[in-house]
């Protein structure tokens, strides 16, 4: 219990303030985009999928080519290589829960940070989803210790 607290000290609040400057820059760079879409949550799909480790139905959210970033390592892939990546990652660390903390975005763009516990240890998972004909698309998937 004692290492659970600590994981959640400085660490986490660090990494949760970088992983949202980030993301605000990226948004900011959106201007002139209508308020955030309020109804369907796009990202509450995507979460029972990293809850429940399937790889396979995480990316049908993905994009043709998006980010992903497991341990500071990005790869910019197809949707293939990042299933495999996903994938060998859930093989590796079998999730057990996972939780959204926070939410934000604009109408085309969103972005959500989670807490993911796997394997016995702690991730912070972030999300950028971007709105493509119609459906939200995942455009970075960032999983990093805690």
């Amino acid at each position: 219990m004692a290492r659970n607290l600590h994981v959640f000290g400085f660490g986490m609040i660090r990494k949760l303030a970088y992983n949202t400057a980030f993301a605000l820059v990226a948004l900011l760079s959106c201007a002139g985009l209508s308020a955030q879409d309020k109804g369907y949550d796009v990202f509450n799909p995507i979460a029972k999928y990293i809850a429940s480790g399937d790889a396979d139905k995480l990316s049908a959210w993905f994009a043709d080519n998006l980010e992903v970033t497991i341990f500071s390592v990005s790869n910019d892939s197809s949707r293939n290589q990042a299933r495999q990546i996903i994938r060998s990652f859930f093989k590796s660390y079998t999730p057990r829960s996972f939780e959204i903390s926070h939410k934000a975005g604009r109408s085309n763009m969103k972005y959500a940070l989670g807490t993911l516990n796997a394997g016995g240890e702690m991730f912070l998972v972030t999300i950028f989803v971007s709105l493509m004909e119609d459906t939200y698309k995942i455009q970075q998937i960032k999983i990093e210790r805690l």
